[in-house]
This record gives structure tokens, sequence and C-alpha cells, in this order.
């Protein structure tokens, strides 16, 4: 008689489950503000979005530093757990002063501060959930992670869509009162957040002797620095996501309708990303993400084209799809390529180069849509153009590239 088969997420141990739950939390957290600050800065304080460009791309490479040394420490020390509880701390620290921001430079410094907390918490948490789980279930963990935390950023999302509508109905700017608010609310999965990682996981000490850090890729390998040369030609064209939302108010959707979007981009992103994870389990990982990078070239050109809501919707439904196909899958490769040893080294450098590269990114995607001066940029269709043209290159690279061995 033939044996049941065995649920594969009922294998996994119960700190991918742990781990997970805080990412849930904190993203109800985050995603509650974040999404809605760009058009706070637009609508309320009256920014450019070359400003917010500069905003954006600083709050991520603020962290780029700290992301690799972060992960350094946590194999330098045998120790994920606290360094993560720590950076989960300064974010949720964070999040109440956004209350009080009434100057796009206030709102800048709070933003890099929880950048900070991000640059702390990354890397010793992703290394902490590829110790606790063989190579065969590196996908599933990583995709129910991404899961977990899109989740909570579609429930973040949904509940500040339901305070816009409650005091301000399908008003269609965001009002100064709406966002105050809603980062009152954000406090409290915030704190949450925190404790359930701090309560719930246990260390599990890696294996090896941990080395130095180093800014040069020569310790993490030619397949390491190979995959970051590509994984760098596509984030340069990965603007902030702000550029989006801008692009949905820019083509006359509401506050509310923008969150909603949202939303349901979530929502995709939840539901593919634990499935697509265990496909690349199956069929390799490097298929999954070219075809996602595919994906985000064909949506950032629909963007660029866009002339309406409705486009811009199903626009960002696919773009929820690219997400759960390619996200987690990428970090689940870079787990493939590097020794258990030095894991922590190398998210914490893979997260490090990415943010740093979120700058220029963020800032050309700025600049391109309304210039710098007496020069007024080449409008808002410019950053997406740019941005699918990369991710087209760094597709036709990946093709070609052949790691010469995993881990």
């Amino acid at each position: 008689m033939d044996q049941p088969k065995k649920n594969p997420l009922r294998e996994l141990p119960p700190n991918i489950w742990a781990v997970s739950l805080t990412s849930f939390l904190m993203d109800i957290s985050s995603e509650m503000v974040l999404n809605i600050l760009p058009l706070f800065l637009s609508s309320v304080l009256g920014v450019k979005t070359n400003i917010i460009g500069i905003i954006e791309g600083v709050a991520e490479a603020t962290s780029s530093v700290l992301k690799v040394f972060s992960g350094w420490l946590s194999d330098k020390l045998r120790s994920r757990k606290w360094l993560a509880v720590v950076g989960y701390g300064i974010s949720a620290l964070a999040k109440p002063f956004f209350y009080f921001a009434s100057t796009w430079e206030a709102v800048a410094a709070i933003r890099w501060a929880d950048r900070v907390g991000k640059g702390v918490r990354t890397a010793p948490r992703d290394a902490l959930v590829a110790d606790n789980v063989t190579p065969e279930q590196r996908g599933l963990a990583f995709g129910l992670h991404r899961a977990a935390d899109t989740a909570g950023a579609m429930l973040g999302i949904l509940i500040a869509a339901l305070v816009v509508w409650q005091l301000q109905a399908a008003g269609s700017t965001l009002q100064e009162n709406t966002f105050r608010t809603i980062v009152l609310i954000s406090i409290i999965p915030a704190i949450l957040a925190v404790i359930s990682l701090a309560v719930m996981t246990t260390e599990k000490k890696p294996e090896g002797e941990a080395k130095a850090p180093t800014i040069s890729f020569k310790g993490l390998g030619k397949n390491f620095m190979f995959f970051m040369i590509i994984v760098g030609i596509f984030d340069l064209g990965n603007s902030s996501d702000a550029f989006m939302v801008l692009r949905a108010q820019e083509r006359g959707m509401s506050t509310l309708h923008i969150l909603i979007m949202l939303a349901v981009f979530n929502l995709v992103y939840t539901l593919v990303s634990t499935p697509a994870g265990m496909i690349s389990d199956k069929i390799g990982r490097k298929k999954l993400i070219i075809g996602g990078w595919t994906m985000y070239a064909l949506i950032y050109l629909g963007f660029a084209l866009a002339q309406n809501v409705t486009q811009i919707w199903l626009l960002y439904v696919a773009y929820g799809l690219y997400y759960g196909m390619a996200y987690g899958t990428a970090k689940a490769m870079l787990s493939d390529l590097v020794p258990i040893e030095l894991r922590g080294t190398a998210f914490g450098t893979y997260n490090a180069v990415l943010g740093i590269l979120d700058f220029p990114a963020s800032l050309i995607a700025g600049l391109l849509w309304s210039g710098a001066g007496s020069w007024q940029g080449f409008g808002a269709s410019a950053p997406f153009f740019f941005g699918a043209g990369m991710a087209l290159i760094a597709s036709v690279c990946f093709l070609f590239w052949k790691p010469s061995q995993v881990f």
C-alpha cells in the first residue's frame, strides 16, 4: 500500500514559522505607513518626485553598510536571533515619530532610522531561515516567509484603507489627519513583532568558522560575484515602488482605491510565494528568476504606456505575480551559492549591494520623471521605460550564466 504523502509545510521547523509570524506582524505595521508615505509627502507636504526619489533611495542606502556587517557579526557571534530582535526593535521605536513629522526633512530622518533597523535585522533573519532547513527545503522556507511577510502587508494596507474610508471616504488625496491616525494604529503590531521574535525563536548555532567581512566578494566566491553583478544590473532599474503609487495617483486613482489595489497586489504575492518556492526546489531557481524578471520588464513597460486606472490595476496584479515568483527565489538561490559558515555575510553583502543601488535607482527615476532645476525631466513614463530595459538586460545575462557549484 502506498504511503500517504507528507505535507512539506509540516516538515518545516518551528523557527521558520516564528520568523514568518514576526515578519507578518512587522509588515502589518510598516505597510500601513510606508505605502501612503509618498502620498503624504506629495499631497500634504507638497514634495516633488525628485526629492521623494532621494528620500527613498537614501532610506535604503542608509541600511546598506549595516546589512553586511550585521550579517558578518551574526556569523562571528554564532547568533542570528538577538541581532534580528534589535533590528526589529529599532524599527518599532521609529514608527511613532511619523505622527509628529511636519516637514519632508523630518519624514526623511524617521524613514532612514526605520531603515537602520531593517539593516540590522535583515541578514541575520535570512540566515536564521536558511540555517534551520535542508537544501531541499530552502525554496519552500523562503517562499513561506515571503508569503507571511506579504500577507501582513496586505492586512496592513486593508487596515489603512479602512481608516481612509472612515475618515475621508473616497477623497482623491490623502489628508494629514488620516495619515497620523494610521501611524498611531501601526505601533501595536510593530511591538508585537519584536515580542514574538524574542519569545518564540530558539538559536541554532551555525557550524564552521566565521571570516572577516569583505566588500570585495573575494571570500564569497565567483558564483556569488557573478550573481551579484547580474542582480545589480536588474536592481539599478528597480526604483522604489513609491513611483508606482505616484503613477497610479497621476493617472487619476484616489487614495482609497490605491490602497485597495495594493492589498490585491499583496494577496497575489502571498498566494504565489509558497508554491513558487516549492517549484524552485524541483525545477531550479534560475528558471523562475528569469521568468519573473521578464514579467517585470513587461509590467514596467505597461506602466510607462498606461492610459487609465483599469490598466494600472491589471499591471499591479501582475506585479504581485512577479514578486511571488522571483523575490524569495533569489534569496533561496543565494543560499545555494555560499557555504553555511559565510551565509550571514553573504546575505548581508547581498542586501547591502541592493541597498546601495536603491539610491541611484530611485534618484534616476525621480530625475527622469521631474528633472532638476530648470530641466523638467522626461515625464512620468520615463523611469518605467528605463526599468524595463535594465530588467531585460539582466534576464539575458542570467540566461547565459551557469553557476559552477552549489551547496
